[in-house]
């Protein structure tokens, strides 16, 4: 009777996810077929665009909420793992101290300036932080990290991630194109720009796919210096919130359950890059998983557009949006500026 329980159990949940899982499939299929005849576009451009025009229109439903969730984060997560299988340390190597040091102090600074503007803007002290500590790391996870170690509301932790995803995509959709301009063809410049400056991993792959394979290798590894840092951001966020707070009630520890532990996809990623170094994996193995994880990354990247809803972004308000401007140009000018300094 327990087994019946568990399976039917088991078969509804797919039941409520299929839908969304499904549609984000299809789409990502489209977008494969329209790269053929759209090959400066390319697959992953194709699928994220095409998921946002029509997840606001034709496909706007509430039934592929839940389907196109998991495909967002479970296949990305998978997808970034299965990248590990492909990098080795030699590749890790490109990047060099000079890497390090300018994801270092990109993020550093990137908080600063977030949260000194939210300040000035009148947001509140833990909008701030959000704000700062979204876009210095890695968008949704980390504010969704932050949040119990500064004791967030609801509210806030909601308005920032929103806020957060609407500059994410439209410096997504722009880095590339200024990446281009500004580096021509140099792959390690414009992989630093795109991994040391996007807000989620989502947006990372999208970005670096409009340029090519070799730009998604390099600006994941910017990327994964950036969420490998996470733990270290949230548990300076909670004592700094601890020593300015102002009543008993704000200085209360940081609630146990932080989730500050590296994401399980980033322990993967490097796990996979230090037997792909140390054995190097047959290079059938390694094809198949370049191919796997290029389908679920196009999956994952049409579910990430259809899930874009533009009315929530709206219904924040101008304030909100002028905020998220001013921190997305910020960072991309302190990006362009220590990449000169520091001649990567």
């Amino acid at each position: 009777m327990k087994n019946n329980d568990t399976k039917h159990s088991y078969l509804t949940k797919m039941m409520v996810v299929l839908p969304g899982l499904l549609t984000a499939f299809i789409v990502a299929v489209v977008s494969k077929i329209a790269a053929i005849w759209l090959p400066t576009l390319g697959a992953a451009t194709i699928a994220i665009l095409l998921g946002i025009l029509l997840g606001n229109t034709i496909l706007k439903n509430p039934i592929l909420e839940k389907g196109t969730k998991m495909a967002e984060s479970k296949l990305l997560e998978f997808s970034v793992v299965l990248l590990g299988a492909t990098v080795t340390f030699q590749t890790i190597a490109q990047i060099g101290l000079k890497g390090g040091l300018f994801v270092l102090l990109q993020m550093s600074l990137t908080i600063v300036a977030a949260y000194v503007l939210g300040r000035k803007m009148q947001f509140s002290d833990n909008m701030s932080l959000l704000m700062a500590g979204g876009n210095a790391v890695c968008g949704s996870s980390a504010i969704a990290s932050i949040a119990p170690a500064i004791h967030a509301k609801e509210e806030e932790k909601g308005q920032i991630i929103t806020l957060v995803n609407l500059l994410g995509t439209i410096l997504m959709l722009l880095l590339p194109i200024i990446g281009s301009i500004i580096y021509g063809t140099d792959i390690l410049t414009k992989s630093a720009l795109i991994g040391g400056t996007l807000q989620s991993v989502g947006q990372v792959v999208a970005s670096a796919s409009m340029i090519n394979g070799e730009v998604v290798e390099l600006a994941m590894l910017f990327k994964i210096m950036r969420i490998m840092l996470l733990v270290v951001v949230v548990y300076l966020f909670g004592r700094f919130k601890q020593q300015t707070a102002t009543t008993p009630a704000q200085a209360e520890p940081a609630a146990k359950k932080t989730g500050s532990a590296l994401p399980w996809y980033v322990v993967g990623f490097v796990l996979f890059c230090i037997i792909n170094s140390l054995i190097h994996l047959p290079q059938e193995l390694s094809q198949t998983a370049h191919f796997f994880s290029g389908w679920f990354e196009i999956t994952a990247l049409a579910a990430i557009g259809l899930r874009l809803d533009f009315q929530k972004f709206f219904k924040e308000g101008k304030r909100f949006l002028i905020y998220g401007l001013s921190v997305g140009l910020i960072q991309v000018l302190l990006a362009i500026a220590l990449i000169a300094l520091l001649s990567i």
